[in-house]
């Protein structure tokens, strides 16, 4: 499974959100208009699943480890009805109907996600130089955490996240204490949600593009990055018709050797599946770079400097693994006429006998807004 780990300023703020098995990240407020960090932390809420890890980050410490549940069909909610609009209504209509409730500013904390301890919540945190001690080749996204409410880090990062925690733990797991591990009452405020919960609740993408829409384009590359995301992890028909089924999805995954990480290459969209029936042996790996408008030449180079990276640093030389996709509302001339050159990879696979192979796997995807759905629908262009 996936991991989450959540940037907390205060150990008040970890204790509360342990003790009720609820999360919610403060957001500031629209004016108007979602911005690209608003639709990014929708888009980090759109692939939560049930059985996905979840950790708090202060201070330098890590604490874990805790489980997304399922609650009435998800673990993730709108924390009020039409919390997707954005606008700013006034507390005094909103606090009987939040499912989460801080105050008077979780008007601005549109999305809540639902979790349990898993096996426990130590008291004891973890330095974030340890952890990366643990096992560095496996680290990637933990190194990049910064400036961000949370990240997502894939199964093989959150499994060594789980094992450094349950060895230095190894001794409570038996016999645990209350000086040892976080109190936790979210038996009975999951309960409570479960009856507050209506179908108004449901998380879904509707109004985030909605709000970005103009006529059958949206505007914000993020908005189209979130919707694709909400889309795949939904099973949406003609969503997963054009890119497939994936087991993991991500966004805003590193593509760059370790620098500043203002300077780091990141893919729009990277996942993987794995083979049916074997959950340690994945099968293919995607990769998708958005463009609102016209995608040019240049586009392509920086998708096939991802389509380069990931056959390094996961498919190990093998391109046949590797599924591209760009997005966008048109194409250039240029980007059409020269898109058979600039993709082809010849590679060799196998070593008795060696195979001498071709890859061209990189497909041109039109979108467009459908406002009556409000869905992205897709197609085929190349």
């Amino acid at each position: 499974m996936a991991g989450y780990i959540i940037n907390l300023n205060s150990n008040s703020a970890l204790e509360l959100y342990i003790k009720n098995g609820v999360y919610s990240t403060l957001l500031s407020p629209p004016n108007g208009y979602w911005r690209i960090h608003h639709e990014a932390t929708f888009a980090d809420y759109a692939t939560m699943k049930p059985g996905d890890n979840i950790y708090f980050f202060i201070d330098r410490k890590i604490y874990g480890i805790g489980e997304l549940v399922n609650i009435n069909g998800d673990c993730k909610f709108l924390n009020y009805p039409d919390a997707n609009k954005p606008l700013l209504p006034p507390y005094s209509e909103l606090e009987k109907k939040l499912l989460w409730n801080e105050g008077q500013g979780s008007i601005n904390q549109r999305w809540i996600c639902v979790f349990k301890p898993s096996p426990y919540f130590f008291k004891e945190g973890i330095d974030m130089d340890d952890v990366l001690a643990s096992n560095p080749p496996v680290f990637r996204m933990l190194r990049a955490f910064w400036k961000v409410s949370f990240i997502k880090v894939d199964d093989d990062e959150n499994q060594a996240l789980i094992d450094i925690f349950l060895r230095r733990n190894k001794n409570i797991l038996t016999n645990p204490k209350s000086h040892e591990c976080f109190f936790s009452d979210y038996i009975n405020h999951h309960s409570l949600l479960s009856k507050k919960i209506t179908p108004d609740y449901l998380f879904n993408c509707n109004d985030i593009l909605k709000s970005c829409a103009d006529g059958d384009r949206l505007s914000h590359e993020m908005a189209l990055e979130a919707g694709i995301l909400f889309q795949l992890s939904q099973k949406e028909p003609n969503t997963i018709k054009i890119f497939g089924e994936w087991d993991y999805l991500s966004h805003q995954v590193i593509a760059s050797p370790f620098k500043p990480i203002d300077y780091m290459d990141k893919m729009d969209i990277f996942g993987y599946s794995y083979i049916k029936g074997f959950k340690n042996t994945k099968s293919e790996y995607i990769v998708i770079e958005n463009k609102k408008d016209i995608a040019r030449l240049e586009d392509i180079e920086q998708l096939m400097k991802y389509v380069d990276w990931i056959r390094d640093e996961y498919a190990f030389g093998d391109y046949s693994m590797i599924n591209a996709f760009l997005v966008a509302y048109d194409f250039s001339n240029d980007a059409i006429q020269n898109l058979t050159n600039i993709i082809q990879r010849n590679y060799l696979k196998g070593r008795r006998p060696i195979q001498s192979k071709t890859w061209t796997g990189l497909k041109l995807i039109k979108y467009k807004y459908d406002i009556r759905s409000s869905n992205i629908k897709f197609e085929i262009f190349v």
